[in-house]
C-alpha cells in the first residue's frame, strides 16, 4: 500500500469523525454546546489534522550532524566547514557533537584542528594555530604529538597557508592530505585524516584563492564536506 503509517491514521480519524456527523445528522442527535461547536467547525478541525499528520509524515528524517545520509555500522558521521572570509569561523561536527565553532568560541585565524579518539568517537582535543600572525613551530609540535588511531580534522580561516613550512605540510601529508602541498594564502580548505592512516584520505575539499572566482572579496566561497568514517578496529 502507498499510505504511510501516518496517512494511515489521518485517514481512520477522518473517517470516524465524517461517520460521527452523519449520524449525528440523520438521527437529529443534540449535542451540548461543546461538542455542538466542534463538530460545526468539522472542516477546519479536519484540515488542521490532516495538515498536521501530513507533515509529520513527509518531514524527511535528520541524521547526526545534518548529513545528507545516515552512516552504517562501525562509523562515525561528520560534516565541516571552511571558515568564511575572515568574518565567521569553521564548524566540525563529529557524532551529532558540535566540536568546533564560533558559537563554542573555540576557533581562529588559521588552521582549526580537532582530534577524535578512532575506537570511541571521542573528542581527545581542540586547537587553532594562527599561519599569518602566530608562528608554525607550536603546529609543527602539536602534530607530532598525535597518537596513532586519532582521528585528525582540520579547517582553515582566514588566511590557513603562509607560516606552513615543509615540515608542517610533510606532517599534514601523512594524516592523508593531499592538498596541503599546495595550500595557498587565503584558499579554504576542510580536511579529515588520521595517524598511522596508510592511503591518501577521501576527505578533503580545497579551494584557491583566486580574485577572479572568489565569492567574497579577497576570499574564496566557504567549502563544506561530510561523510562516514571507519572506526578504528583493534
Amino acid at each position: 500500500c502507498f499510505l504511510t503509517g501516518a496517512a494511515k491514521f489521518v485517514v481512520v480519524i477522518a473517517i470516524f469523525l465524517l461517520t460521527f456527523y452523519v449520524i449525528s445528522q440523520v438521527f437529529e442527535i443534540k449535542m451540548d454546546a461543546n461538542l455542538g461547536h466542534i463538530f460545526g467547525n468539522l472542516p477546519v478541525v479536519f484540515s488542521k489534522i490532516v495538515v498536521y499528520f501530513l507533515l509529520k509524515a513527509t518531514k524527511p528524517p535528520r541524521y547526526k550532524c545534518g548529513i545528507s545520509k545516515a552512516c552504517p555500522e562501525k562509523h562515525f558521521a561528520f560534516k565541516m566547514s571552511s571558515g568564511a572570509a575572515n568574518v565567521v569561523g569553521p564548524k566540525i561536527c563529529v557524532e551529532d557533537n558540535v566540536l568546533m565553532s564560533g558559537v563554542k568560541n573555540n576557533v581562529g585565524r588559521g588552521i582549526n584542528m580537532a582530534l577524535v579518539n578512532g575506537k570511541t568517537g571521542e573528542l581527545l582535543d581542540t586547537k587553532f594555530f594562527d599561519m599569518w600572525g602566530g608562528d608554525v613551530a607550536p603546529l609543527i609540535e602539536f602534530l607530532k604529538t598525535i597518537q596513532d588511531g586519532t582521528i585528525v580534522l582540520m579547517a582553515t580561516y582566514d588566511d590557513g597557508a603562509t607560516k606552513l613550512n615543509e615540515e608542517a605540510r610533510k606532517l599534514i601529508a601523512e594524516l592523508g592530505s593531499t592538498s596541503i602541498t599546495n595550500l595557498g594564502f587565503r584558499d579554504n580548505w576542510v580536511f579529515c585524516g588520521g595517524k598511522g592512516i596508510k592511503t591518501k584520505s577521501p576527505f578533503e575539499q580545497h579551494i584557491k584563492n583566486n580574485k577572479d572566482t572568489n565569492k567574497y572579496e579577497g576570499w574564496p566561497e566557504v567549502v563544506e564536506m561530510e561523510g562516514c568514517i571507519p572506526q578504528k578496529q583493534d
